[in-house]
């Protein structure tokens, strides 16, 4: 049996969305500290597990029939007369069948008629008020100062005496609504539609003033608000594809380079035909824009996550010597994202949408796909450059967290991922626990307990309940899982277009997303704590352009390009199908980001990969235009499982306890470098390549594309630095050293001797 999967159910708790947490969720005094002796195994039984793994992500390692044993959420269907709004509200609110819905009674009728009037009066003070404050009271006929700002077109108000932290004395605070009017820095226009209660703020002189705190809907925090994990959910969309290439998300760019297959080789193409830099900068400066941030606000959602590659920072020139006697050098195109990643931080606190920031593609790549930047090897605690390649990660990781942590971005950016899908079944189980936790404390060595992003770790597809009590104590640290049938070797040739009645729509597909998924994640909030699906998507077929990658080749039984590469084909059925999978798998997966927002179209104008694209889904009915329209799903098609309370133990939400990590794990895993990495002695290890700590910091700064019409902040903007007693230097060449190829090194002997 596949370990992530359950069949245990506890009938004393309900479902994640089944519950309203008491009013102090992660109050101390619930929760104490981890016992000593609470670590997981740190050995595990990885000889079962194929080693032919496909290319976008291995979520199942099984054969072409295998799908997982019966696990199901266990989420109740939405009852009239309960909640007027689809899926009633974001909390995780009780449903019950015998609350007397139908039933005639004066009295209690009058009682609900009273609470429904109180809490409406509730709601518009909530409304109101704010709005006086920050728009009515503070507004000083100051708008000819705002018409000199970014033009948005809402109500303006200005920063009255001015921000005690930067001496500004006028923030020019806008704020607008569904049905006002955005600029953008670009000039162009357009109109904000939300229909959830959300709205925009923004400040070009005092972008990081404490009012300028958007929400993105009724049911989401604004984000100087905190977010209470366990009674808020995660209604998320990943920016796959823009700052790290895939050729299925931008198959265009790859189309135009035959023999590309990755982001290493395009680059190295583009260089060397001088197209690069105006290739790319155009690429991000167009993928993704403003309009679809709010637009994403305005489908009900309030997270993004955000895939960004080391490149984004720096590149080395000189990262060893191959095979042939050359040099190799690192051909992404260093730096030119950042600006963008900045105006895309602006973007979210804008439109109030909180950020999980994705370390996608690290040195040496830490799992062979392509999305890490090269694909084949494995070199990132893998091979003979394994310990270097990870020694310039932590720097990468240690570079990003000084700047998210700064207080312009803390209420932002809420998540940091610090290496996407690293795969321990090459690299080991200990050894990515080793990092693991060095990367835990020198983040919070940054941050302090309790303060900054939460960490977010991918389960390796090791599976959730691999990840059962490792490092008990750690401050605010999450499990992430990117569930796909896609990947499994499957034909997948199960009908999915069944019919457009909601209720049986999908096939056997909307099942089988609640009883494979639902439970394995409840119970690792359970187990481990703070769990979310960091990828999935409607691809339950591998089709798609380049989804395989370049090369690769489709296990789907049936004909991709005529049944799946082109939406504008698809039935009224076909598309009902889809969306009831979808609902399916959001109610399983309870926290969640779609994979991904937008899908490039190829060169003949044509969205090739439509199953995994949201932006595409909304625009023509197989994507929910509310996401709370997924709760309830698995219950109403009589599929229950395990459940979860909704309430974390404090220490794993930042609480009492929280950095006081187990004795027993810093033993196991508290050495750094670990002691050996795979098919290596401890003899042998001392002669594996490193670096030395003597390197210069490249500090990340705040930066912005240029663009017409954009106002200048006159506050502090920050140094880049959260914490300035970080002095440590970064990793470099020890001098006069030769080094191996460090992309190319998995499979070199180790060295005779030490440089």
């Amino acid at each position: 049996m596949d370990p992530r999967h359950s069949t245990s159910s506890d009938p004393a708790e309900g479902t994640y969305s089944d519950f309203i947490p008491p009013s102090r969720p992660f109050a101390p005094s619930s929760s104490p500290a981890p016992q000593a002796g609470s670590v997981r195994s740190s050995h595990i039984d990885t000889s079962s597990i194929p080693d032919n793994e496909p290319y976008r992500d291995d979520p199942t390692n099984r054969g072409s029939d295998f799908y997982p044993p019966p696990s199901p959420n266990n989420s109740t269907a939405l009852l009239p007369g309960v909640s007027s709004a689809p899926g009633a509200a974001a909390a995780y609110g009780t449903y019950n069948s015998s609350s007397g819905a139908g039933k005639r009674g004066g009295g209690k009728r009058r009682v609900v008629i009273i609470s429904a009037i109180v809490a409406l009066i509730v709601l518009i003070l909530a409304v109101v008020l704010p709005v006086y404050f920050l728009v009515v009271r503070k507004h000083n006929n100051d708008s000819a100062a705002a018409s000199s700002g970014n033009g948005d077109s809402g109500a303006n108000g200005n920063g009255g005496d001015g921000d005690s932290n930067s001496g500004n004395p006028k923030s020019n605070i806008v704020i607008g609504g569904d049905g006002s009017t955005v600029t953008t820095d670009s000039g162009e226009t357009f109109v904000y539609k939300n229909q959830f209660g959300g709205y925009w703020v923004s400040s070009d002189t005092d972008p990081f003033h404490p009012s300028v705190a958007a929400q993105p809907n009724s049911w989401t925090p604004p984000l100087n608000q905190t977010w209470q994990w366990g009674k808020d959910r995660v209604y998320g969309v990943n920016l796959g594809g823009w700052f790290v290439l895939e050729p299925f998300i931008a198959p265009a760019l790859f189309q135009a380079y035959p023999s590309a297959s990755d982001e290493w080789s395009l680059s190295a193409l583009m260089r060397a035909d001088g197209t690069l830099k105006d290739t790319m900068e155009k690429h991000y400066a167009t993928f993704i824009t403003e309009k679809d941030i709010a637009q994403i606000a305005s489908a009900g959602l309030n997270w993004v996550r955000l895939p960004i590659p080391f490149w984004a920072v720096s590149t080395w020139s000189d990262v060893g010597v191959d095979s042939d006697g050359k040099t190799q050098s690192e051909p992404f195109l260093q730096g030119v994202a950042w600006p963008y990643i900045v105006r895309l931080l602006h973007w979210a606190r804008k439109y109030g949408i909180r950020v999980n920031l994705d370390l996608h593609a690290v040195p040496g790549s830490q799992n062979g796909y392509n999305h890490s930047g090269k694909s084949g090897q494995i070199n990132f605690l893998n091979g003979i450059m394994g310990i270097a390649n990870a020694q310039r990660t932590l720097d990468y990781i240690r570079i990003i967290t000084e700047f998210v942590s700064q207080p312009e971005w803390q209420d932002v950016v809420q998540m940091f991922g610090i290496v996407n899908e690293a795969r321990p079944i090459k690299i080991g189980m200990d050894q990515m626990s080793a990092f693991y936790l060095e990367a835990h404390n020198m983040m919070r060595s940054i941050t302090g307990i309790g303060k900054g992003p939460y960490i977010s770790i991918h389960d390796g597809f090791m599976g959730l309940s691999k990840w059962e009590g490792f490092l008990p104590g750690a401050d605010r640290m999450v499990i992430d899982t990117h569930p796909y049938f896609a990947f499994s070797g499957n034909k997948q040739t199960s009908p999915i277009a069944t019919g457009t009645d909601p209720n049986d729509a999908g096939g056997q597909w909307p099942g089988l997303a609640c009883n494979s998924w639902g439970s394995s994640l409840n119970n690792s909030r359970k187990a481990f704590g703070v769990t979310i699906a960091g990828e999935f998507s409607n691809g339950y077929n591998d089709c798609g352009l380049y989804l395989q990658g370049v090369n690769g080749t489709t296990s789907y039984g049936g004909n991709c390009v005529e049944e799946w590469e082109d939406s504008s084909k698809w039935t009224a059925e076909t598309k009902a199908g889809v969306k009831a999978f979808a609902l399916a798998s959001m109610d399983a997966l309870g926290d969640w980001f779609f994979w991904t927002w937008k899908i490039g179209p190829a060169l003949d104008g044509v969205v090739r990969s439509p199953l995994w694209s949201y932006q595409l889904g909304l625009e023509n009915g197989w994507m929910p235009t509310d996401p709370r329209q997924a709760l309830g799903k698995c219950a109403s098609i009589g599929i229950k499982g395990s459940g979860f309370s909704g309430q974390f133990k404090s220490w794993q939400t930042g609480g009492a306890g929280a950095g006081t990590i187990s004795p027993d794990a810093t033993q196991a895993f508290g050495d750094w470098p670990p002691r050996t990495l795979t098919g290596y002695s401890e003899d042998e290890m001392s002669l594996l390549p490193t670096y030395t700590a003597t390197g210069s910091i490249p500090t990340l700064t705040y930066t912005t594309p240029a663009a017409s019409g954009s106002a200048t902040p006159t506050v502090s903007v920050g140094n880049g630095w959260a914490d300035a007693s970080d002095t440590q230097l970064v990793a470099t060449a020890v001098a006069g050293c030769t080094y191996p190829a460090a992309w190319g090194a998995a499979n070199m002997p180790v060295p005779t001797a030490r440089c």
